[in-house]
């Protein structure tokens, strides 16, 4: 056996090799589909699909970030999943903002468009979930890209209800309901992923945006 295994540095090259193509094929898929639902939910006139697409594109920045640092100490991991948390943050401030204008400017949304692309979503994040089950617990940067994909799954099984409850009432409360869940989902996480990241800082004895010095 040679000296790379030996000292296990071959186990931690191909560690970091998996972890990369994985995050740069949900980074794809993600982004596909943000598109595509954003387009949608403008069409369909829908609040809950236009919040699940804000949710792939963050979760797009979220595995761009990931991708940066998978080779990278755990400072700058852990700083990474603060930025990761203030993109969710932010996003989920968005959707309240157009949970505000759905309250005041009603809009029953298009059912079959909200059913079609909620089920492509639905797929499409369920192929991602299960490419990063196996990563979720590598460390503090593969966990916050599992959380986000998680996430996903809640919220694209959420627009898939309200458009069947759209239909049912013949009201557009089911949407403007499911996209106030997202949006609570959304700083939810962003929460619960700056507090782990500030732990781990914490722990290196770091700042969250200190001047960078050896990152270890």
């Amino acid at each position: 056996m040679d000296d790379c295994c030996i000292d296990k540095t071959c186990a931690i090259d191909g560690l970091r090799e998996r972890q990369t193509a994985t995050l740069r094929f949900v980074l794809l898929v993600n982004a596909a589909m943000f598109v595509v639902e954003l387009v949608s939910g403008l069409l369909a006139g829908s609040v809950a699909l236009l919040a699940d697409s804000l949710d792939m594109l963050g979760d797009a920045l979220v595995y761009g970030f990931s991708l940066y640092v998978v080779a990278r100490g755990p400072v700058w991991k852990a700083r990474a999943s603060i930025a990761k948390a203030t993109v969710m943050g932010l996003f989920g401030l968005f959707v309240f903002g157009q949970l505000v204008y759905k309250l005041l400017f009603h809009q029953l949304p298009m059912v079959e468009t909200m059913g079609a692309i909620g089920a492509l979503a639905l797929a499409a994040n369920g192929v991602c979930f299960a490419l990063l089950w196996r990563h979720r617990a590598e460390d503090i940067n593969m966990r916050s890209v599992w959380l986000c994909s998680r996430n996903d799954l809640i919220a694209n099984a959420a627009v898939l209800l309200a458009a069947l409850a759209v239909r049912i009432t013949l009201s557009s409360w089911p949407d403007i309901t499911v996209g106030a869940l997202i949006c609570v989902m959304f700083l939810r996480s962003a929460f619960l992923v700056a507090r782990e990241a500030r732990a781990e800082l914490k722990l290196n004895h770091v700042q969250p945006f200190a001047a960078a010095g050896p990152l270890g």
